[in-house]
């Protein structure tokens, strides 16, 4: 089991301590992410979710206006940005202090959502479908979630040749973390990208190798797995199946040093980190949930 190392982000001038690791919910307000359960678009159920994510555990809301599954529609920026308002006032509404990240690879929409009142962007591309993107995150002096993919989502599964997939993700990664030290962003969360330009056996090497991708990048590692194809496609289940399967997954995640676990599910992922906990401080058995 690799110890987790606790950090802080520096969110609007305000520190936000990581004393273990820490849970992200997902909201997509979208029609058409591939998890059927995980759509909200309308209003009311978007704050019904949040309410229950927050209940259930989640220490981060992620917000995500536009499927990065492969064959989604194209969404515009306009479109975009009005579901982004509607997802961020609903959250706002039911959890005025807790931590928001948008998912969005674009600057412009980036830069409306910190506007609008979300802290964290978390950026599938990486930097690479947007060249303003560095640029603006450095400008608004925001966390950000640093992704590897290669392509577009539309494309991403075409390009899965590596000479080896944990080396050449590490170092695209270290070249665009170098990248970002010299524009002055300091709260940077990886996340190597499970399920974007790797085939199936590519991902299980990438968790198996995630001890080691933690210890190169030497920062905070984010892992998104949650009813993944990763998990489905060996399994023969669909994304509504796939919770004991994400459950495993997660929990390998954290014994390997991961700092944030992005999920559907915010109690089982909860139940699987008190449980890790338990096994590494039996003292806190009593105190973990």
């Amino acid at each position: 089991m690799v110890p987790f190392s606790s950090f802080s982000l520096n969110i609007h001038g305000s520190l936000f301590e990581c004393k273990r690791p820490q849970i992200m919910g997902i909201v997509n307000v979208t029609p058409d992410s591939f998890y059927s359960a995980s759509r909200t678009f309308e209003p009311d159920l978007i704050r019904r979710r949040v309410e229950s994510m927050i209940e259930d555990g989640a220490d981060i809301i992620d917000i995500g206006a536009y499927s990065s599954r492969p064959g989604a529609d194209e969404v515009s920026v306009e479109e975009e940005c009005d579901r982004l308002r509607q997802g961020l006032s609903a959250v706002r509404a039911v959890a005025p202090d807790i931590p928001v990240s948008v998912d969005t690879f674009r600057a412009s929409v980036a830069r409306m959502a910190i506007g609008e009142g979300a802290d964290i962007i978390n950026d599938i591309s990486g930097g690479t479908l947007d060249p303003l993107m560095f640029d603006t995150v450095a400008e608004l002096k925001v966390p950000y979630i640093l992704m590897h993919m290669r392509g577009t989502p539309a494309t991403m599964q075409t390009m899965c040749d590596y000479e080896n997939v944990t080396l050449d993700v590490v170092k695209e990664l270290s070249m665009k973390l170098n990248r970002l030290q010299e524009l002055g962003v300091s709260d940077v969360i990886v996340d190597p990208g499970f399920g974007f330009s790797k085939t199936t056996e590519q991902n299980y090497v990438l968790m198996k190798d995630l001890p080691h991708i933690i210890d190169v990048l030497r920062r905070p590692v984010l892992v998104g797995i949650s009813r993944k194809s990763m998990l489905t496609k060996p399994l023969h289940i669909t994304p509504g199946e796939a919770l004991e399967a994400t459950v495993a997954c997660n929990t390998v995640a954290l014994l390997s040093g991961a700092s944030f676990l992005r999920v559907h599910d915010v109690k089982a992922a909860r139940h699987a980190l008190s449980v890790v906990t338990f096994v590494s401080q039996p003292q806190t058995v009593t105190s973990c949930l």
